[in-house]
Formats: structure tokens, C-alpha cells, sequence
């Protein structure tokens, strides 16, 4: 979600018009449920969302989640991460682990509400016993800005000057996954919006790529944790994505989110703004995990201002460019031709990784109404090299499954679409910011995070994803390795 500052206002203006949950009908009484696949009917009633799905798309499980207010920023869940049979699931005041050893039962452990608000969307990575999580609303006040308990120290950044506030990273030990510590924070100039980690084995760190999603620091900041001392986090400065686009222009791209691949590939691109900008971590193409080397920016066009989420195929020679038009609170899926509405608002855009070459395009082909927030918000790519698959979650549009093994036809072989909430306020005049966060493929199963309800797992029957690798974690910012394409001869 774009614009955390702009959401703050606009959640303090939405408290007063927010009406209760139970108003909406929502049957929302069961923590989970435990058969391994559900009548579509019946998990309707169960999650209140009213979906509408295609034949090859199974709910298996939910896990409710506590504590949200429609129309209440502060109240909301967001990203999602794994650890093995475990899903991490940031929210605005913390976030909740959950056991999902039977993906038809996933059961909560802990519902850790610690860090005070505004603390902004919580996005969260993990290495082991390790959770990273984000900050990004500089918090001044020193009796509120609390997490795990504690009081958290102003940074020397402090956010605005002046300002003596603290916005980054937190660190948390979660050994014990209902009884997280915080370890250490790390304190950035312009917060952290979102985070994307990988391990660095060899020399025992945890490597995380922030991006503050801030005009004022277009790039990234690079913060390495100790495996073995995860209280002593090093800070390696700010890597700028700035530079000529295409065209010749000096353009700087406000990274909000950060694709990475490692493997062959060894790159990082960040979205962001007009467009994104790709980095090499190593290789004949210079740059290092600490110190990545910026290759290129590239300014997409097509009316993209709003740059949001960046990812790869699995063999590095593709790039998949999402942005959010009305960040994430406007209804940004309608028929094009309705009021401003656009194709381009509600497209994937598919890149050649080196050159910026445009390869394809995907244009939502499921109209959303003028009530459902919705953008081509967050996704990741199904690890087979038989099928280029994507699986993304777009708020109240909801799960998408898209195969763009032909850049030339992309096309969606499956979704679940539930219904539009109701609007709120007084006189119903405020859309709902609600809906799918995120989707993401794992082991074999869908994982959608739900705005407000909490996590829905499903279970995709079809060949688009034969041959899928079982993977023993994910932060699906992050791709591992390189895995050789449909019909390529190596990995790139």
C-alpha cells in the first residue's frame, strides 16, 4: 500500500465514520476449519466473504483474525511471509504467527499486537527465528512509541527534522512463536514501508533491502543482521535509484517494494514512482549483496506514477512491473471508459530484466465496481520451470492465477472474486479500504491475506502448476535461485 502518510489522515478522518463489523453481516465465528477442502458455500458463510470462483479454485482453510475496524488504518493486516509450516502475518499494530501444517486447519499462535500505532502496514520477513518488521510513520511521542513493550529510543534520523522520532526496522527473536522478543531496531531516515531478506549464509548474516516508499529517499537502505547475534544489526548505508531513464531524463524512483533473485541471476529491482530500477548483486555485472550496482532506471509510461511491486521469473529474464493508481483506496478496476478509469490502471507489465524491453502486458479481464478498492497489488511466481505462473492478490478483486508463459498471450486460468463490502460512513459515501493484501503460492497451497478477515487458504487443481517445487520457507519478495524457463536453455 502506497502513501502511508496520506492513509493516516485519511484513517483519522474514516474512525468517525466506521461502523461495526456485525453490521456487515459478517459470519465470522470460526478460527479455522479442519477438512481439507471446503464446499465453496460453506466457507462462505464461514469467512463472510461471498466469493465467486473458478471451478479449479478450493478453499481449504481460515484463520480469523481479531481486532479489525473497517475503515481503521491502524486496525488492518497486510503482508505474509513462511518459515516451514509456519506463516508470519504483519498487521498495523504487529503481526500473528500461525501453524499451517494442515493448510485445511491453520491455527493461530499468537496474535502479538506490541508495536504502538501509528506504526504503519507492519510488512514482515524471516530467517529462522528471526522477524523482521517494518516502520514507517515517525512516532515522536515517547510515551506511545512503544514496541514489544519497551519504549523505543529516538533515532538519529528522527524522520522530519526536528522531529527526534524513530522509523526503520524492528527485530524480533520468535523461538518461542507465542512469546516473540524484540531483539534490537534499526533506526532510517525515511522508515521502513517495506522489507525483502535473503540469507547470506556464508558469511553468517541475514541481508535486508528496505524500501521507504519516500520521494525524499528514492532507493534503499541495507541493513545486515549477525545470524549468530541478531541484537547487533550493521547498517550499510543508502543505495540511490537515481539515474538516465530510456529517454535521456535524470529520473529518481521512490522504491515502495523490491523484487530479488538470486541464483544466476543475482538482481534486485525496486518499483517505484514512474517506474523501477534494477540492480546487480554480483557477478560479471558488478556489485556485491552489501553494495548492489545499479544498472538502469526505467520509466514505464502509460500514466504510471504510482510504482508498487516488482518480481521475477524464476529464470531471471523477466521482470514483472506492478504500480497503484489511487493507492490502494480507490477503485482502480472498473471498465475502462468508466469516469477516468483505463486499462493501463489495472495492468501487469512484463519487462526484459536487462534491456527494460516491454515483453507483454496483462490487463485484469474481471471488471471491479465503483465500491472495491482495487490495484494489482502484491504477487509472487509458482517456483516450476514447466510454466511461467504469477499468483497475486489485488484487494477486493481478490486471488488471480495468471500464465504468462507467452509474453504474447497472458492470459488468467483462475481466481476466487468475493463480493463488494458495503461502503461506510454516515452516508455510506467511503469505499472500504479492504480486501486481498496479498496471494502467494506455498508448498502446494494459495495463502491469501485478508485485510480484515485474516488468512484463507486454497487449493489450485490445475497444470499450470504441475511440477512445483516445495520450497522450506519464503519471503516472496525473494527468489532464492534461478530455475531454467519453459523452453529456454539455461538460466540467466
Amino acid at each position: 500500500m502506497k502513501g502511508l502518510r496520506s492513509l493516516t489522515i485519511l484513517g483519522a478522518l474514516l474512525a468517525a465514520l466506521a461502523v461495526p463489523v456485525a453490521a456487515q453481516g459478517h459470519a465470522l465465528t470460526y478460527n479455522s476449519f479442519g477438512s481439507s477442502l471446503m464446499p465453496l458455500g460453506e466457507f462462505n458463510t464461514i469467512t463472510g466473504a461471498d466469493y465467486v470462483a473458478t471451478k479449479n479454485m478450493h478453499p481449504m482453510g481460515f484463520s480469523f483474525r481479531e481486532g479489525y475496524v473497517p475503515g481503521i488504518f491502524g486496525t488492518f493486516g497486510s503482508d505474509l511471509a513462511f518459515w516451514g509450516d509456519k506463516a508470519y502475518h504483519g498487521t498495523w499494530d504487529g503481526f500473528r504467527v500461525l501453524d499451517i501444517s494442515s493448510p485445511g486447519d491453520p491455527v493461530e499462535l499468537v496474535n502479538y499486537k506490541g508495536c504502538a500505532h501509528p506504526s504503519g502496514q507492519g510488512d514482515v520477513v524471516v530467517w529462522d527465528n528471526i522477524l523482521v518488521r517494518t516502520w514507517d510513520s515517525n512516532n515522536s511521542t515517547g510515551a506511545t512509541r512503544t514496541c514489544g513493550g519497551e519504549p523505543v529510543p529516538a533515532g538519529p534520523s528522527g524522520g522530519p527534522a526536528g522531529t527526534g522520532g524513530f522509523e526503520g526496522l524492528h527485530i524480533f527473536d520468535v523461538s518461542n512463536p507465542a512469546d516473540p522478543v524484540l531483539m534490537s531496531s534499526v533506526d532510517l531516515t525515511c522508515g521502513s514501508h517495506t522489507a525483502s531478506g535473503f540469507p547470506d549464509v556464508e558469511n553468517n548474516r541475514f541481508v535486508v533491502y528496505s524500501t521507504p516508499s519516500s520521494g525524499s529517499c528514492p532507493g534503499i537502505d541495507v541493513v545486515s543482521i549477525p545470524l549468530d547475534d541478531p541484537s547487533s544489526p550493521t547498517y550499510h548505508g543508502f543505495k540511490r535509484a537515481q539515474g538516465l531513464d530510456q529517454n535521456g531524463t535524470n529520473t529518481n524512483i521512490s522504491c515502495h517494494d523490491t523484487g530479488i533473485i538470486r541464483g544466476d541471476a543475482n538482481l534486485a529491482a525496486c518499483a517505484g514512482g514512474v517506474g523501477f530500477a534494477v540492480w546487480s548483486m554480483g557477478g560479471e555485472r558488478g556489485g556485491s549483496y552489501l553494495e548492489p550496482e545499479l544498472q538502469y532506471v526505467h520509466r514505464v509510461g502509460r500514466g504510471v506514477s504510482v510504482g508498487h511491486s516488482a518480481a521475477f521469473s524464476w529464470d531471471g529474464s523477466t521482470l514483472i512491473f506492478g504500480h497503484e493508481p489511487g493507492g490502494g483506496s480507490g477503485a482502480r478496476c472498473q471498465e475502462a471508459g468508466v469516469g477516468s478509469q483505463t486499462d493501463d490502471m489495472k495492468t501487469l507489465f512484463f519487462f526484459d530484466a536487462l534491456s527494460g524491453e516491454l515483453e507483454g502486458t496483462h490487463t485484469l479481464p474481471r471488471p471491479q465496481t465503483a465500491d472495491e478498492n482495487c490495484t494489482m497489488h502484491n504477487y509472487n511466481i509458482v517456483p516450476t520451470g514447466l510454466k511461467d505462473v504469477l499468483v497475486h492478490g489485488s484487494y477486493q478483486s481478490g486471488i488471480g492465477v495468471v500464465d504468462f508463459t507467452d509474453r504474447s498471450d497472458i492470459k488468467e486460468v483462475a481466481y476466487a472474486d468475493p463480493a463488494p463490502l458495503p461502503r461506510i460512513g454516515s452516508t455510506g459515501q467511503s469505499i472500504q479500504v479492504a480486501g486481498d493484501w496479498s496471494s502467494y503460492w506455498y508448498n502446494g497451497a494459495i495463502y491469501e491475506a485478508d485485510i480484515g478477515r485474516g488468512v484463507m487458504a486454497w487449493q489450485l487443481s490445475s497444470n499450470v502448476v504441475a511440477g512445483a517445487a516445495k520450497l522450506s520457507y519464503l519471503n516472496p519478495q525473494t527468489q532464492e535461485y534461478t530455475i531454467d524457463g519453459p523452453g529456454n536453455s539455461g538460466s540467466r
